[in-house]
């Protein structure tokens, strides 16, 4: 699929703004569609990307006089109050039908970041899980965006989402422009573990569309961009780079996850097939 008056992949991020507004509107069509609204779900984090991917599908679904599909928030045990905050005014505003998902085996056994939690302690979901990726000692550290941490805090929440949901197709905000690892991407891509489709509605949107489609359509967004953080992570493991907001900053020049942790950036390859947005 391709923009209209546009070409492939490689010149994709050359068409207007608007167009490339339109043609996100068609890949979420296109997976109502196919797999029916109560079959969806859409994952939102709190941050920019989402954010505007959700305020899409909320606007299709306006159009098409069609409810929201669920939403899922992922808690990791390490957010920033912010970022609560906004997500908790966006369910209010927008009426989202909104679940937190939350590893609760793993967070009720950690009091402080950087705890020593020990397998065997663990549920057998969880035990199953650490042995799947090879984790093979008797203690790990609670620490939401290490290799393992990623794959307990954020991964198995949300394959339980999908699979007590019966979610067929989960609608997520990545870019090919954000991350290595994501450039490969396609705008509908299945996976097994559970089975189900995702579904990329912006990926071809660069954070300099984010930011120009947020203001141009009046789209809330998290304060803390506005505070000079470019990309939000865990609270323990981001940092602001600036002191002037996000979309202010030399957008094309310096890398959008500069503050994020970066042994997570690292692996980010290995978090994607273990099923990692």
């Amino acid at each position: 699929m391709t923009i209209p008056g546009t070409g492939d992949k490689n010149t994709i991020g050359k068409a207007p703004l608007e167009n490339k507004i339109i043609f996100s509107r068609s890949i979420i069509e296109k997976c109502i569609r196919d797999f029916k609204i109560e079959n969806i779900g859409i994952a939102i984090t709190g941050g920019k990307d989402s954010t505007l991917s959700l305020w899409l599908v909320r606007d299709v679904c306006r159009t098409l006089d069609l409810p929201l599909p669920k939403c899922m928030f992922i808690d990791e045990g390490d957010v920033f109050d912010e970022i609560y905050d906004f997500v908790k005014n966006l369910q209010k505003s927008w009426g989202l039908d909104l679940l937190w998902m939350s590893n609760r085996d793993l967070t009720e056994k950690a009091q402080f970041l950087g705890d020593a939690i020990r397998v065997s302690s663990l549920n057998q979901t969880n035990r199953e899980e650490l042995e799947r990726i090879g984790f093979a000692h008797e203690y790990f550290l609670f620490k939401p965006e290490s290799y393992e941490g990623n794959h307990l805090l954020k991964t198995v929440p949300m394959k339980t989402f999908i699979e007590e949901n019966h979610i067929e197709a989960l609608i997520t905000a990545i870019r090919w422009d954000e991350q290595e690892a994501r450039k490969s991407e396609e705008y509908f891509s299945i996976r097994e573990n559970p089975p189900h489709t995702r579904v990329h509605p912006i990926l071809h949107f660069s954070e300099g569309d984010v930011w120009e489609a947020i203001h141009s359509h009046d789209i809330p967004f998290c304060s803390l961009y506005r505070e000079g953080f470019r990309s939000l992570g865990a609270k323990s493991s981001t940092v602001k780079v600036s002191e002037i907001p996000a979309w202010e900053q030399d957008l094309e020049n310096t890398p959008e996850r500069g503050g994020r942790a970066q042994d997570k950036e690292e692996i980010m390859d290995k978090l994607r097939d273990l099923g990692y947005m």
